[in-house]
């Protein structure tokens, strides 16, 4: 949970700090913005996607399971910029599936933390694995970096691609390669 009244005063700090004044018009109210915001950006510091991956629903085949293009917004925990992009989920089912929406809650969690975008990968399979008990999920993460773009070496547009393999879709390479290229080709479904 966010300490707001730590942050409005470490917001306040940093105003002064780099050499603003907290009590001009424009900037009176931002402390508290930015504790609002981090309320939300943050929500998932200390949650799992446990309650979102235990509604389930019975299936008679273990079918591939895909969602594409899932937009997901993060802070780097180095720099606390922005990275954001897409999530391309994969999942090989064990006579379970999740909603659809589940899939993107799921993402949502593990983004809303400081966090590294490997970390975050590995996270989202992890979880698909351990609370679907699936057989096995790749997800692949294209995002882009703030503190690449807007500072540092200024490169805007670059992307950053991660991608992880667990259960069977590991240990297979033709299933790994078939579901790497599902969910990497640009509209290859619809």
């Amino acid at each position: 949970m966010i300490d707001k009244e730590k942050v409005i005063e470490g917001v306040k700090m940093i105003i002064q700090a780099i050499g603003e004044d907290p009590e001009r018009e424009g900037l009176v109210e931002t402390p508290m913005r930015v504790a609002k915001m981090f309320e939300e950006i943050f929500e998932g510091i200390g949650q799992t996607a446990e309650e979102h991956l235990s509604k389930v629903f019975t299936i008679e085949k273990n079918d591939i399971v895909i969602e594409k293009d899932i937009t997901f917004y993060s802070m780097c925990e180095h720099h606390l910029l922005p990275f954001y992009g897409k999530a391309h989920i994969a999942y090989i089912p064990s006579g379970k599936v999740a909603g659809l929406s589940k899939l993107a809650r799921t993402v949502d969690t593990y983004a809303k933390k400081p966090q590294l975008q490997e970390r975050l990968t590995s996270e989202i399979g992890d979880a698909i694995m351990d609370y679907l008990q699936a057989e096995g999920v790749m997800v692949i993460l294209e995002a882009e970096h703030m503190c690449m773009s807007m500072r540092g070496i200024k490169k805007p547009g670059s992307k950053t691609v991660t991608v992880t393999a667990r259960g069977i879709v590991e240990e297979d390479r033709e299933l790994r390669q078939e579901l790497y290229q599902l969910l990497t080709v640009k509209n290859s479904i619809c």
